[in-house]
């Protein structure tokens, strides 16, 4: 039995008592089936939106899409979005249905649906209606599309990113005909809006199943970032990996925590390696600059995506960063901590040590000492007072102005050398220090 809460109940139970049929569907049910606490309920219903209208006119409802059929109903300051059953015309845009036909039969509006775990509906006094098997796919942990896979993906290319995002979600695998289905018609993508592949895309990435859809679909991530296509079965010839670029990259996606910046940062960790790659004599497969040059690559990308800026900014960071050496003394990670900032810092080991469980076992116990190492000194570093850029110093502008310095750039270069010199611990962070040091400066130009 199916848990309604008071806010969607209240909807179900006014339109069947004025003599209509409700129901809650999809996602709600498939969630509530999983044991899981939905996010959203929505109920559909045989009565049509001017007659939903009437029976929630002392609520307050927000007319979200009527021509197809939809209304949002404001209950205890929550949204349930009643939808009347429908049918679908012609999708000749392969992702908006051009016309709806209202319908009397809950079952013909589950069939319009894209996967059956999504096709069902319950009402608590008829039960729940299934008219697909999506209950026993729940049970096998399988992802099926309701009826033939080519006509469902033809009108709604999204859907072949929903069904992988669902599949690592759940960690479910994809039934044959839908999988094939979804290679065939990959290239519907295409006529995607970016903003909605980003959404999708993130949310593939945060799955617990996303290795498996890495593995599986290659060619369904090349039509989304097609740079990412040149690392699928690229061998890296190096005694570090035991993958190709593209299976290392998903298994240090699979790596990391489930955090979309994190992961973002690993599928595009790598993405320079095929374009940097070089043997040296002995064979060995090197990729000098593959960080620098996919950062450019990762900027260029998460801008086609349509990411904000914080988020691109520090996807960019941590790509150029993911191979570089860990400070190994105090005043490194002071250093790295004002030049990074602490939380992408932070980030910066995560992905390291995703990259890392990516690889094979050569000289695993060294790196795994490197990281722990860099991790207990950070720890220590943030045990005393900070002092990782110059806003952290005892003695600032103001004051160097107060000794006779005019404003301009020498004001920042004594500072740098104030901050570099307490950082590396030859000068405690206190006025009292600072402040004789700051005259020296000022007294020997040529020092600036």
């Amino acid at each position: 039995m199916i848990q309604i809460p008071t806010h969607a109940l209240t909807v179900v139970e006014r339109l069947e008592r004025y003599g209509y049929e409700a129901y809650v569907v999809g996602g709600c049910v498939r969630d509530s089936l999983l044991g899981r606490t939905p996010k959203d309920w929505d109920v559909c219903t045989n009565a049509l939106p001017e007659e939903v209208l009437r029976v929630f006119k002392r609520f307050h409802v927000i007319k979200t899409g009527l021509q197809h059929g939809t209304v949002t109903v404001m209950v205890d300051r929550q949204p349930v979005e009643v939808t009347t059953f429908r049918i679908d015309g012609n999708y000749s845009d392969n992702r908006h249905p051009d016309s709806v036909n209202f319908v009397s039969r809950v079952e013909e509006d589950l069939a319009r649906r894209d996967f059956t775990i999504n096709a069902m509906a319950y009402n608590p006094t008829r039960g729940l209606v299934d008219a697909f098997g999506g209950q026993n796919d729940l049970r096998a942990g399988i992802i099926r599309c309701v009826g033939e896979p080519d006509a469902r993906f033809n009108e709604d290319g999204l859907r072949i990113l929903r069904a992988l995002r669902f599949a690592a979600r759940y960690n479910f695998g994809i039934e044959t005909e839908t999988s094939f289905s979804i290679h065939r018609n990959r290239h519907l993508l295409e006529n995607v809006s970016v903003e909605r592949i980003f959404v999708e895309l993130k949310g593939i990435l945060v799955g617990d199943g996303v290795l498996g859809m890495m593995q599986a679909f290659p060619d369904v991530f090349a039509v989304i970032i097609p740079e990412l296509a040149a690392s699928i079965g690229f061998d890296q010839h190096n005694p570090h990996h035991c993958y190709d670029v593209w299976t290392h990259t998903a298994h240090a996606v699979q790596a990391a925590p489930a955090d979309e910046l994190l992961r973002l940062a690993l599928l595009l960790h790598d993405i320079a390696k095929p374009a940097t790659f070089t043997r040296d004599a002995g064979g060995k497969g090197h990729f000098y600059g593959h960080g620098e040059q996919g950062a450019e690559m990762a900027r260029s990308i998460m801008h086609h995506l349509k990411s904000d800026t914080a988020t691109l900014q520090a996807v960019v960071t941590l790509v150029r960063e993911h191979d570089s050496t860990l400070p190994t003394t105090a005043p490194g990670m002071r250093r790295a901590i004002g030049r990074l900032g602490l939380e992408t810092l932070q980030q910066l080991l995560a992905v390291k040590q995703a990259d890392m469980e990516a690889q094979s076992t050569h000289e695993r116990q060294q790196k795994q000492a490197t990281l722990r190492e860099a991790r207990l000194l950070l720890e220590d570093v943030l045990e005393d007072i900070p002092v990782f850029t110059v806003a952290d110093l005892a003695l600032g502008g103001r004051e160097l102005m107060a000794m006779g310095l005019k404003p301009g750039p020498a004001i920042g270069r004594v500072l740098k050398i104030l901050l570099a010199e307490v950082q590396d611990e030859l000068l405690p962070n206190t006025r009292e220090a600072l402040e004789p040091r700051a005259h020296q400066l000022i007294n020997t130009p040529e020092s600036l």
